[in-house]
């Protein structure tokens, strides 16, 4: 599960870390650091374009698919489970030629081993232990509006790959996100017929090794979307 993140890199600092394209200005004019990233809003991804160039893309977090007859799932497709993400329809499609990096700062999950289901969510803030940017498998997809066809604009938007948790985060919660090594990352985005087989990308869905990250207990006040600052990731 991955339900809320941070985004604290500025989107030309984002392009150089992944060899990207410079991004448009236009593009992230609105950029500021972000201590509590919620599902449905605008978020960085890199994919290749139809160049096979790197690029930081706008995405929307929760996936709609090209063929939905609206948006409004969105909010229940923010993940997807690395074990059954080449068959459910929501997501298969996507896996041959629209997979992307989601960068992240660091993520929160919400204990679900050994705590009371009926007590308050008790939040941990994960980054990885070398400091470095959350690289973070995913997918994305275009869809329009059908209902009003050409008219309307293209939304793309994009979900997190998920697998079992490691050794660091199962004390925590049964499921983590796939987390890719750099030297991962060229395999991860060659798509389409002469990209990577299916088979590597299957191989790369797994948990990161048990050094790779570390969590933090935080306060309860990263439950609340409207709260956003430098707070949120204070250890307690």
């Amino acid at each position: 599960m991955c339900g809320r993140f941070t985004s604290l890199t500025p989107p030309d600092r984002i392009a150089e870390l992944f060899g990207a394209e410079p991004p448009s200005p236009s593009l992230f004019d609105d950029y500021r650091p972000n201590y509590n990233v919620p599902p449905t809003t605008r978020i960085m991804a890199v994919a290749l374009d139809g160049n096979g160039k790197r690029r930081i893309g706008n995405f929307q977090w929760g996936l709609v698919p090209s063929w939905a007859k609206d948006s409004r799932g969105a909010a229940r497709l923010i993940n997807a489970r690395s074990e059954t993400v080449t068959e459910k329809p929501s997501f298969r499609s996507s896996v041959p030629t629209k997979r992307c990096i989601i960068p992240m700062t660091g993520f929160y999950e919400w204990r679900t081993i050994g705590v009371d289901p009926k007590g308050p969510k008790r939040p941990v803030y994960v980054t990885r232990r070398d400091g470095a940017v959350l690289a973070v498998a995913g997918l994305w997809a275009s869809w329009r509006n059908p209902a009003t066809g050409k008219e309307s604009p293209i939304l793309h938007s994009c979900c997190v790959i998920t697998t079992a948790a490691n050794g660091t985060m199962s004390p925590i919660h049964d499921r983590m996100p796939v987390i890719l090594e750099a030297d991962d990352w060229t395999d991860w985005l060659a798509v389409g017929p002469a990209g990577t087989p299916t088979d590597r990308i299957v191989e790369l869905m797994v948990p990161a090794a048990d050094d790779v990250l570390v969590p933090r207990d935080v306060g309860t006040a990263v439950n609340a979307v409207r709260n956003n600052d430098a707070s949120l990731i204070e250890t307690i």
